[in-house]
């Protein structure tokens, strides 16, 4: 639970320190600049709201590491909620209305998290999860997003060291086999989920 306000926490604050020109910027989600990813973020922002508002009476059937699925491809843009996104992104015109939304629906998300009971159980996706997991779930999605955001923004900081660790961990739970140790976390997590080509790693594409 710490780990995803934190891990939340700094990606908000990333955000809020973006010039307007970043916003116009590639992103490390192909396809998307800044200013996409930070509208699906506010779309993540507003799952994490509804997730926690819906207990469920049941038994979970999947983990914070389960929760992911291995997709045979990577996304092509095509997926009618990826379109929407861009159109979304575009349609707010100005990057302060952005920043301003992420802001209001980020920190209301940010305090349920840290209202929650990790134990409740929560249904998202027609899957039952507690909310522990899921937010630790959260984890591996703000630390991917947070490297995507900076990867062409030099001067913007990355996401926190317990974060990448923890997405880390996970990823190689997902894989079944550990990524070279050879690599940092960043560049193990970029490599591991096809972010940057790399002849050490097989990547997973996460979805």
């Amino acid at each position: 639970m710490d780990l995803f306000s934190q891990s939340w926490a700094a990606l908000l604050k990333a955000v809020a320190g973006l010039s307007d020109e970043d916003f116009a910027q590639p992103s490390g989600c192909a396809g998307w600049l800044v200013r996409d990813l930070v509208c699906h973020l506010v779309i993540d922002a507003q799952d994490v709201l509804i997730t926690l508002a819906t207990p469920v009476d049941a038994e979970p059937t999947r983990n914070s590491v389960t929760y992911w699925e291995v997709l045979d491809a990577p996304p092509t843009g095509d997926d009618p909620l990826d379109a929407l996104t861009v159109r979304l992104a575009a349609a707010y015109g100005e990057p302060w209305l952005l920043r301003f939304h992420l802001d209001d629906v980020g920190s209301a998300a940010g305090r349920a998290a840290a209202l929650a009971d990790p134990a409740q159980r929560v249904g998202t996706r027609d899957e039952v999860l507690t909310a522990g997991d899921y937010l630790d779930a959260y984890v591996l999605e703000w630390t991917l997003h947070h490297l995507d955001l900076v990867a062409h923004l030099p001067g913007t900081a990355g996401p926190p060291a317990e974060g990448l660790a923890r997405t880390r961990a996970m990823l190689e739970e997902i894989a079944g086999t550990p990524l070279p140790a050879s690599l940092s976390d960043t560049d193990a997590l970029l490599a591991g989920t096809g972010r940057r080509p790399s002849d050490e790693v097989v990547p997973l594409i996460l979805g």
